[in-house]
């Protein structure tokens, strides 16, 4: 059973519009809110987007561990949500977010500084 499997308490209207993936699931981009910082990219379904809109905190859906997962429940580095918006497919969500600590599971602030690629002459 995935994430999108479960019932969810989504605004219909608002699950009605958002267009997911066929595993149920859509990418959510995490920005520190007050510097533009692109901190990480998870991903929601229904359920974690409800969650996040009522909680204040980011919850994702864990591909991996098929689960739930609410961002530092166990590392203590948090997002406390600032904004929620998607983008003009609804496809896509932006969450801006006070980033507490690394986003990143291996300790960095953002999972996008470890590895710039070279671009062409």
């Amino acid at each position: 059973m995935t994430g999108s499997d479960r019932p969810s308490a989504l605004d219909p209207a608002l699950a009605a519009r958002l267009k997911r993936g066929a595993d149920g699931l859509l990418p959510a981009i995490a920005q520190q809110y007050d510097t533009g910082e692109v901190l990480m990219l998870g991903w929601m379904d229904d359920e974690a987007l409800h969650r996040t809109l009522t909680t204040g905190r980011c919850t994702y859906w864990s591909r991996s561990r098929q689960e739930y997962w609410v961002k530092g429940d166990t590392s203590g580095h948090v997002q406390r949500v600032k904004s929620v918006a998607l983008d003009c497919d609804a496809d896509t969500i932006l969450v801006k977010v006070d980033q507490v600590g690394a986003a990143c599971h291996t300790g960095d602030r953002t999972c996008f500084d470890a590895d710039d690629l070279p671009l062409g002459p």
